[in-house]
């Protein structure tokens, strides 16, 4: 007799430990730009969409909700931005983000792991204020960048605010108008980096200042992937209890796997390495959230889009338990 064949998506459900809804997946695209200055990367998430993501995702046996008005993050932007500071683009950013904050929450809130397409990585201050809503100040945050992104508007040399997201959801600056919306939940002690290579100073007296746990790529080169990913999750989450929300930018992964990002970096993870950080996690049964950022179409030849476009898509399965096996 024939065994009955088990999605990837009910194996998931049965090892989920907070979602309801474990079968279903909201999407979030978000076309956004303006946390940075290279164009391109609002392209990201229709590319992944392009490439077939969506029914990939339905394939491992997952119900997709999207959700809705993807078109209208570009009509957001105001007729009229001068910087607050050094801050670029501070109402562009700060209105999309709370944009994303509300639809990641309503997932959150159905029961659905929400996976958020981006875009530039500022649209965190959103992502993560979204499900903290929900989760609360148990929320473990696993930030796989090359970048520490927790620049305040005093330490940013380039006022770029997707390099500052962290700083705002952690309350390590005061969120003036327009980010006074941002209610910082998240604890300093359930933040865990991995693949850190490329850390301003003033990001560096930031994280020791608050002890905040990163694992470098001197730390992965060291220890091997399985056990930095071991010890992160020890950290944030030692008896695998707290939900778990993952942060991934593609410029965590070494340029010659994914070349087509905004900053990328030399020395950094690699295919595998990339893959089985998101297999670890989705092992947990932990994951709630999900951000794939900083994909930029524009950057590089065709091979290079459809390189990058491939692996994140791929890092989006592994994440919901798609298996070598």
């Amino acid at each position: 007799m024939e065994h009955e064949t088990v999605t990837d998506a009910q194996r998931m459900a049965q090892r989920s430990k907070f979602l309801t809804g474990a079968t279903a997946v909201g999407v979030t695209c978000v076309p956004f730009s303006g946390g940075q200055p290279k164009g391109g990367v609002e392209d990201g998430p229709v590319e992944m969409i392009r490439f077939g993501l969506l029914d990939q995702i339905k394939s491992m046996g997952y119900a997709v909700e999207l959700s809705e008005g993807m078109d209208k993050y570009a009509a957001m932007r105001p007729a009229s931005d001068p910087p607050i500071g050094i801050l670029k683009n501070p109402r562009y950013v700060a209105g999309a983000a709370r944009r994303v904050s509300d639809q990641v929450r309503a997932h959150c809130e159905a029961g659905r792991l929400a996976v958020t397409l981006g875009g530039d990585h500022s649209i965190a201050m959103g992502t993560l204020s979204g499900s903290a809503a929900v989760y609360g100040s148990d929320l473990c945050v696993i930030w796989i960048d090359a970048h520490a992104d927790i620049n305040t508007p005093e330490t940013t040399g380039s006022g770029n605010l997707h390099g500052c997201p962290l700083a705002f959801v952690l309350g390590l600056c005061e969120a003036k108008e327009p980010f006074d919306w941002i209610v910082p939940r998240l604890r300093k002690d359930r933040l865990v980096y991995i693949g850190l290579r490329d850390v301003d100073a003033g990001e560096k007296a930031l994280l020791r200042k608050h002890g905040i746990c990163a694992f470098s790529m001197h730390d992965v080169d060291k220890h091997g992937i399985g056990r930095v990913v071991e010890m992160a999750l020890d950290h944030v989450n030692r008896d695998r209890s707290l939900p778990v929300h993952m942060s991934f930018d593609v410029d965590a992964l070494d340029p010659s796997v994914a070349p087509a990002t905004g900053t990328p970096v030399r020395g950094g993870l690699t295919f595998r390495e990339g893959h089985y950080i998101c297999e670890a996690v989705a092992e947990t049964g932990c994951l709630v959230a999900l951000d794939l950022v900083e994909v930029n179409p524009s950057l590089g030849d065709p091979d290079s889009l459809r390189q990058t476009v491939a692996v994140g898509c791929s890092l989006v399965r592994c994440s919901l338990g798609e298996t070598l096996l």
